[in-house]
């Protein structure tokens, strides 16, 4: 069941709910960064619409820089690329299919064209920690086949890993996720955390890894294992770790800041609010 969402309003949507949820190390409503606020990710969830609106007819790499070059036009700094570049292959499918298949279909049909546009997004957005690497490297020139970067960087980055392996990890992992957590009747903001969580207990977060190296990103991935043992949402114990999470993450300015996690998160959002599959439930949380 869909609920009258545009696509475009459907990537607003997931990237306010996301950004607003408290979770460790992110920016959020009670939280920023020294030189990232609360009110930039707002700003840039509201710039990248009318390029996720458009998505179904350009393709993925138009849509990826045209939503990039919109938030760096707003606010000259990168808050979203991880999430618009898994937002723009799901708003490319058609709505009145489904994702699952029809993420499939998109990217299977990616070309130059789209490698071309991705690769100068991601020069546009300058993430930090990207580093060097011997084949497919940012700085260098465009391959021909996005989908063979894409694989090529997956096993060290959880987007491109998507990409690989047809957002196996959004779609099927973090969206029924949010689910579970809004069947227990915990707000959308807890069910956020808690697959918050799951992912970076499961999956150590790919940011993290880049900026501090791969230790640092098991060592978060323990520490999230550990949350989850103490509990769930409502429990002392629960809310005592996820505050000393917290404080661990935050304690290396933004080194330590899980925002791959983040991005998959957002992306699940905006599918459950595609298709109506979050909808109602989450916007009464």
């Amino acid at each position: 069941m869909q609920h009258g969402f545009s696509t475009g309003q459907c990537a607003t949507l997931a990237c306010l709910l996301e950004v607003s949820a408290p979770k460790p190390g992110n920016v959020h409503r009670g939280a920023d960064f020294e030189d990232l606020r609360f009110e930039d990710f707002v700003t840039s969830a509201v710039a990248i619409a009318p390029a996720m609106d458009a998505a179904v007819d350009r393709g993925v790499g138009k849509t990826v820089f045209a939503a990039v070059e919109a938030t760096h036009r707003t606010l000259g700094t990168n808050t979203n690329l991880g999430t618009v570049l898994l937002l723009a292959p799901l708003a490319k499918v058609p709505r009145h299919g489904p994702l699952e298949s029809g993420v499939v279909d998109v990217l299977a049909a990616c070309g130059p064209d789209d490698a071309r546009d991705v690769y100068a997004a991601i020069r546009l957005a300058a993430p930090g920690g990207l580093g060097k690497v011997a084949e497919y490297d940012v700085a260098g020139p465009a391959p021909a086949d996005l989908l063979a970067a894409m694989r090529a960087a997956a096993g060290r980055d959880m987007i491109a890993r998507q990409y690989a392996e047809h957002f196996r990890h959004v779609l099927g992992l973090a969206l029924p996720w949010l689910g579970e957590g809004l069947d227990r009747e915990w707000t959308l903001a807890e069910s956020i955390v808690h697959v918050q969580m799951r992912l970076m207990a499961a999956y150590p977060d790919s940011l993290i890894a880049r900026k501090c190296g791969r230790a640092i990103a098991q060592e978060s991935a323990a520490r999230a294992a550990r949350v989850l043992a103490a509990g769930t949402p409502g429990v002392e114990d629960y809310h005592r770790a996820l505050a000393e999470f917290d404080f661990w993450l935050r304690s290396d300015a933004r080194r330590r800041n899980p925002g791959t996690t983040a991005d998959l998160i957002a992306a699940a959002l905006f599918a459950g609010l595609r298709d109506g599959g979050i909808g109602t439930r989450a916007c009464d949380s």
